[in-house]
């Protein structure tokens, strides 16, 4: 089966200060149509890096990626991303930050008005979706932040996208809406049946959410390792107590220490404190 993704031989150099860093080396990765990816891995392993580059916001050094058979040379409407910070214009309100892309489409572009309403009826459905019906009318600066990751993730899904790319979508929540954006996500994934790659720092999400986790290492940035998740497709939080899940995360976060270079040296840190106490030799 042809992948919806496929990314070759990728490279990706940047120039800092006369240096050059390798952010991403000769990364192979295939991901299929309909399947939830979550990226994991070290600060500096190239995430991000990767996931704008499939997006079409980075261009590589070297090397290809291809959606749907096709080179990717930048931003396309098949592809939407959502980032950390929401980015929503703050003299819109909820329904206008969700039909703002829509509304530049219809401005440059001769439409009758079954056009007009079917993106209303779209808006609808996502404020219905996303549980916004309550604040549509309201501003970006009087919603949650847990909220206003809503309206992002409702503005990126407008014009059905075929691939939904999320940079740390959850990052800046507390844990309780973190928990609560999880199942959302998993439910928009189930109705809208996206292609979705998900970058994260945190192990226990990239399991809950991922059909696959793919583990980046860095200085070069690069793919160490893949892990099928053994979870069913309708996920619950309890699952994260199971056997299964609290082994795989152990495997994964072991991984991450040992790519990083940051392996807890018991013996070091007992020495750092004994050295602390007052009275100790200088």
């Amino acid at each position: 089966m042809t992948a919806k993704i496929e990314i070759r031989r990728a490279n990706k150099l940047f120039d800092t200060g006369g240096r050059r860093i390798a952010a991403l080396e000769n990364v192979d990765l295939d991901i299929r149509a309909n399947q939830f990816v979550t990226l994991v891995g070290a600060s500096g392993c190239g995430k991000s890096t990767l996931l704008r580059s499939i997006g079409g916001l980075e261009d590589l050094s070297s090397g290809e990626i291809r959606v749907d058979g096709r080179p990717v040379s930048g931003p396309g409407a098949e592809r939407a991303m959502v980032f950390q910070h929401y980015s929503l214009y703050p003299w819109l309100t909820v329904r206008e930050n969700i039909r703002f892309c829509r509304a530049l489409k219809i401005k440059r572009e001769e439409i009758t008005s079954a056009d007009v309403e079917i993106a209303s009826g779209r808006t609808d459905a996502l404020i219905g979706l996303m549980g916004l019906a309550p604040v549509e009318n309201a501003y970006p600066n009087q919603l949650s932040g847990g909220m206003q990751q809503r309206v992002a993730i409702a503005r990126a899904l407008m014009n059905r996208p075929d691939i939904l790319l999320m940079d740390e979508p959850f990052g800046a929540l507390d844990a309780q809406t973190r928990e609560v954006m999880h199942d959302l996500i998993l439910h928009v994934f189930a109705l809208e049946k996206p292609t979705i790659v998900f970058v994260t720092h945190d192990v226990e999400e990239a399991i809950y959410l991922g059909d696959r986790v793919v583990l980046m290492a860095p200085r070069p940035g690069r793919i160490d390792s893949i892990y099928e998740v053994p979870l069913p497709p309708e996920r619950e939080q309890d699952m994260k107590l199971s056997p299964e899940f609290t082994e795989l995360k152990r495997e994964i976060l072991s991984r991450i220490r040992a790519t990083s270079g940051m392996q807890t040296d018991r013996g070091m840190l007992d020495k750092l404190t004994a050295t602390a106490q007052p009275g100790a030799a200088a």
